[in-house]
């Protein structure tokens, strides 16, 4: 199934992108999808770092974008292989101009390799960051030793059936899907993982029972999102059919404990290459995130993540602005 239509690549000049190129290409030919290689120069005002009787802002400014573009020429030509491929140099913001070219262009994925700074011990620098909360399309940040082949992706869906929206079921779907995909592709495992805790109970001490009260509430809580893994591990199951299935035997890994802690844990002790999950925010308000779990997760995280939105959500960037 061609799952993605049109994939904006956004160039990182700061971090190595061979194999992240490699993928864009490889991913773009695999879906006959559209593939649009873009860089964003800093906008420059006049008079700020000029020397006297030095090029005019505009004039110098063609000369980067052309600088640029046959940086992207150059970048493209060991993947093209006949394929087509645009290329584009855009003035502003980096973050800012991704997102209204996928507002613009309707890019339905963009692939970007993380920005790598040396002065913080974090993979997402700022740019990173303001994609992954407020872009529409999904983000797909590619770590700095992206494989060309990945081992084991790690689908980490959310929720419990007794609290789940139709839109975080739609997400949680998609996010298994996506993963399923991606691991057919790469003959890679699949692990499909849940991370739960049960909420705090305020039992009276006078209460009979409190002990056995706990552990019922507690085996409750178990339970639902027992149902919520059964839930997806099935609905994935008729979507693939049984010998795709049987083929790929997902691994279920269901976690007690706070998800900001348990997914990156759970990443780091299978050693896997991606991280499929979704950005959760409320539809209608414009980049808010319900709590800060899923930022909190993506922080922790040294290896690519695949990051989706739920639908319906609205960007705060404006086309223009």
């Amino acid at each position: 199934m061609n799952r993605f239509k049109r994939i904006l690549y956004v160039n990182e000049p700061q971090a190595p992108q061979q194999a992240a190129l490699a993928r864009a290409f490889s991913l773009a030919h695999n879906n006959q999808a559209g593939l649009t290689l873009l860089d964003v120069i800093p906008d420059m005002s006049a008079g700020i770092g000029m020397p006297a009787g030095g090029p005019l802002p505009g004039e110098l400014m063609d000369r980067l974008a052309s600088a640029r573009r046959a940086e992207l020429e150059a970048l493209a030509a060991p993947h093209a292989g006949g394929a087509e491929v645009a290329l584009e140099v855009r003035t502003g913001k980096r973050f800012l101009e991704v997102i209204r070219a996928v507002l613009r262009e309707g890019y339905d994925l963009v692939i970007k390799p993380a920005e790598d700074p040396s002065w913080i011990d974090r993979l997402f620098g700022s740019d990173d960051m303001h994609l992954l909360r407020k872009s529409p399309a999904p983000v797909w940040l590619m770590h700095k030793a992206e494989k060309s082949n990945y081992g084991a992706i790690l689908a980490a869906v959310g929720g419990a059936p007794g609290d789940c929206q139709p839109q975080e079921q739609a997400l949680n779907r998609r996010i298994a899907e996506l993963a399923s995909s991606l691991a057919l592709s790469d003959f890679a495992a699949l692990h499909l993982a849940h991370a739960w805790d049960a909420p705090e109970t305020m039992l009276s001490p006078w209460a009979s029972r409190p002990d056995e009260m706990e552990r019922e509430l507690e085996q409750a809580a178990r339970g639902r999102h027992h149902a919520l893994m059964d839930q997806v591990s099935r609905g994935l199951q008729e979507r693939l059919g049984r010998e795709t299935w049987d083929y790929l035997r997902p691994k279920i890994h269901l976690v007690r404990g706070a998800p900001s802690h348990e997914i990156p844990r759970l990443a780091r002790d299978l050693d896997v290459d991606l991280v499929v999950m979704g950005s959760v925010a409320r539809t209608g308000i414009a980049g808010l995130f319900i709590g800060n779990t899923a930022e909190t997760i993506l922080d922790q995280l040294q290896c690519s993540v695949l990051a989706i939105k739920p639908e319906g959500f609205v960007s705060p960037v404006a086309l223009d602005g």
